[in-house]
């Protein structure tokens, strides 16, 4: 079968042929139906060999969703051509933290050596994806797995942030999301779905500001020297809770001075950014917290959200042999929502 693989660091991935997997006892083999493309992905190419003590090669694509195609010895709980959504951090299972399905905190994700499917182990960016437990997936019902595919990390992501601020989120607060990509776009529905604020969204990308505004925001800021004022302005004073899904030096900066006294800025990109922390550098009480994935629960409750159409996905379809210049387009700020790459088309 077809895979785009990372085959060394600092290189983009390559479109090679591996075999197709057997699934052993426990172990589900899935047909993939679609598979995300996500700037996590550009980070994998880009970073030094020893970030991580990941071996080489392995398939990339973390934000699954396909229909079972064969299970190992043991697996009951689901059948040939069930169409599921696939949980993308994999811990060990077992763990406090684990067992209560929050395995993007797993206790031994250090002794595993991946943080799961597409990040250190073979992902979903080929035919078929080998799935080492049934408890990692979830059945998405009536919904098309090539469009709920994005959910498994472009929409459990900004949910998982959401709810770790959901207190200060009540009637008559502010939130503001900086970066208004594929991340944003959930993050602005997720906002307006389950909480009662106010929600203002930042970006560079005009055009991205205009597909925001369509999410739901209630106004849109272009990120520029002027940016902090125009978001005070817009907020009649300044942020409740700031959501930086770009996580730069830049936006962190922005963050900060836009946040409002006991406020919390949640760091969910990726960009490698830092922001000093004193007694002095923040507004008295602020918080400042980092948010990694999601839990299995909250992505059964996002899929429920779907299903009850309480959602809209924006996402353009390539197949697997344009995957490598979808990369490209990604880099270069090309894809206006999520690109998914479909490799039966």
């Amino acid at each position: 079968m077809k895979a785009l693989r990372l085959t060394r660091w600092k290189h983009p991935a390559e479109l090679v042929e591996t075999k197709v997997p057997t699934p052993g006892p426990g172990q589900v083999l899935l047909k993939i139906a679609g598979s995300g493309a996500c700037h996590s992905d550009l980070h994998l190419m880009d970073w030094p060999e020893g970030q991580f003590p990941w071996p080489m090669p392995f398939t990339i694509g973390h934000e699954n969703a396909g229909w079972v195609e064969r299970v190992g010895d043991g697996v009951t709980s689901v059948k040939q051509g069930d169409p599921v959504l696939v949980y993308g951090p994999w811990g060990c299972g077992m763990c406090h933290p684990c067992r209560l399905g929050r395995e993007n905190y797993c206790d031994r994700a250090g002794e595993i050596g991946a943080m799961g499917g597409g990040l250190g182990i073979d992902g979903g960016m080929a035919e078929y994806m080998l799935v080492p437990s049934a408890r990692l997936l979830v059945p998405l019902g009536n919904l098309d797995p090539v469009r709920a595919a994005p959910l498994s990390d472009a929409g459990l992501t900004p949910y998982h942030a959401i709810r770790s601020a959901r207190a200060r989120l009540t009637p008559g607060a502010t939130a503001v999301v900086i970066g208004a990509g594929g991340l944003g776009q959930m993050a602005i529905q997720l906002l307006k779905v389950t909480t009662g604020a106010t929600v203002i969204a930042v970006d560079t990308d005009e055009n991205k500001l205009e597909l925001a505004r369509s999410f739901g925001a209630d106004a849109v800021v272009l990120s520029n020297a002027g940016a902090a004022e125009a978001v005070r302005r817009e907020a009649g004073g300044r942020a409740d809770v700031v959501f930086d899904m770009v996580g730069a030096d830049a936006t962190l900066a922005l963050g900060a001075k836009i946040l409002r006294p006991e406020g919390r800025l949640v760091i969910v990109g990726l960009a490698g950014g830092a922001i000093p922390i004193s007694f002095f550098a923040l507004p008295m009480g602020a918080q400042v917290a980092t948010s990694y994935w999601g839990t299995l629960p909250e992505l059964m409750e996002l899929v429920d959200l779907a299903q009850r159409r309480k959602l809209r996905l924006e996402v353009e379809t390539f197949p697997l042999d344009q995957a490598p210049e979808v990369y490209a387009k990604l880099r270069r700020g090309e894809i206006r929502g999520r690109a998914v790459i479909v490799p039966g088309r």
